[in-house]
């Protein structure tokens, strides 16, 4: 993580500085205006040794430029456009043409960068000359240079150039620890969580890109966590229920070998085998369940029809406990898987049926609900504790009161449910009714509709 701090830094750094050279650079080469020549007192001044030249020729030029170098104090001439000056006949054209380009020679060399100043070759005067519109005159005047004469290149990084530099360095290290901090809290926790403290967690509250990476990791390791503790309760269980038939049939086996009744033992272990065979056929189911939803094979499911032969599959256990069924079932078709329809449906039913008190009546309502279909069964007993209620989905939850290990399940009816329920793309949910406790499955209707429906459409 310190290298990609660096990096960041760096680059960062490398792209102020010369994103900054490159602007004062183009403006200096490119958009920095000419000097604009003095057209005023330089002008006045062409114009007056103009005329004593023109009129006084030699010796009136003379004159003027005696008085201009003692009121002035600088040396100056007037030359033709060639450069020529008109007295002394020396070639000012070099200078001239210098001044024209915008510095006159001499002249300081400018901020050609931002952070440093490149001093050039500095003679002891410099030279300003002015044209006449027609280009027949050029007035120049010689200045001293106010600087030390220096014949050699130099480069002088000011006070100021530091001080900015500190300055960007700052806030680039505030930008790079802004955006790398939450990878690094990010990789604390991830390490903490790759070394078994499955709570750890980002807790993130930034709005950006980086914030919503870690509200994913964090919903990742919630549901790893969760993976692993069911996992973990799921082998518990498996181990007490298969705990407890083995025991019972080596009870069994043993009362057989001390001559004990032969027919009473082998009917334990004819009983405890069967619910070892049930507890492995549940589970096989839960895996099943749990396998690839996308090769679901699904078909045409008369919902309505599933529904009656399940209840009539279980007639027979309604009547021993003097329980009354009391179907409402309306005429359904969707796009489904039967067998997975048919276990979550029979599960609900069955465990109605179980955990209502004799003599009671258990209702099982199909009905359609917009673009969705319910099957809602509600019993009459002691329902479920609040606090349970989001649990009894769970392989192997049971709650340890009315709903106990008397009743003989295992805990994987509704667990079964719910994933044939997710499979088609539906919900599952339990409500307690007082008395009694509703379980309802809703699923989305595809495009095979109800009868209902067909017949509205055709009337």
């Amino acid at each position: 993580m310190s290298r990609l701090f660096s990096k960041i830094l760096l680059w960062f750094l490398l792209t102020v500085i010369l994103s900054t050279t490159a602007s004062f650079y183009i403006w200096n080469v490119f958009l920095r205006p000419a000097p604009i020549p003095n057209m005023g007192f330089r002008t006045y001044e062409l114009r007056e040794a103009r005329g004593a030249w023109e009129a006084e020729g030699k010796a009136g030029l003379e004159r003027f430029m005696t008085r201009y170098r003692d009121a002035m104090g600088v040396e100056a001439a007037l030359t033709d456009g060639d450069g020529k000056d008109l007295l002394t006949g020396r070639d000012w054209s070099g200078e001239i043409r210098s001044n024209a380009g915008g510095r006159g020679r001499g002249s300081r060399g400018g901020p050609m960068f931002p952070f440093v100043r490149i001093e050039t070759p500095r003679p002891a005067s410099f030279v300003n000359a002015t044209a006449s519109r027609d280009g027949k005159y050029n007035f120049v005047v010689v200045f001293p240079n106010r600087e030390p004469q220096r014949a050699t290149w130099s480069v002088e990084v000011p006070q100021q150039t530091w001080w900015m530099l500190g300055f960007i360095a700052t806030l680039c290290y505030l930008l790079a620890r802004h955006l790398t901090s939450p990878l690094r809290t990010m990789q604390k926790t991830i390490e903490r969580f790759g070394h078994g403290d499955f709570s750890a967690r980002v807790n993130s509250r930034r709005g950006d890109e980086l914030g919503q990476l870690a509200r994913t990791v964090d919903q990742m390791a919630e549901r790893i966590d969760q993976l692993l503790k069911s996992q973990r309760r799921l082998l518990q269980d498996i181990s007490h229920e298969l705990r407890s038939p083995l025991a019972r049939l080596g009870v069994a086996v043993e009362l057989a070998r001390g001559g004990g009744d032969a027919s009473l033992a082998l009917t334990r272990v004819e009983r405890e085998a069967d619910r070892l065979n049930t507890l492995v056929g549940e589970l096989i189911q839960v895996t099943r369940a749990e396998g690839d939803p996308e090769g679901l094979n699904t078909e045409g499911v008369r919902l309505d029809d599933l529904v009656r032969t399940i209840l009539d599959d279980v007639h027979i256990e309604a009547q021993k406990k003097g329980i009354q069924l009391r179907p409402r079932i309306v005429e359904v078709e969707l796009q489904g898987n039967p067998e997975l329809l048919r276990r979550a449906y029979e599960n609900i039913i069955r465990n109605a049926i179980r955990y209502s008190p004799e003599e009671c009546q258990v209702d099982v309502t199909l009905s359609l609900q917009g673009s969705s279909v319910s099957l809602a069964v509600r019993d009459y007993g002691p329902g479920v504790p609040p606090e349970s209620l989001p649990s009894i989905f769970d392989p192997f939850y049971r709650v340890e009161k009315d709903r106990g290990r008397t009743s003989g399940g295992v805990g994987l009816g509704l667990a079964i449910a719910r994933r044939a329920v997710e499979l088609h793309h539906g919900t599952m949910r339990a409500v307690n009714r007082d008395p009694g406790l509703e379980v309802e499955i809703v699923l989305p209707l595809t495009p095979v509709a109800s009868r209902e429906q067909l017949a509205a459409q055709t009337a």
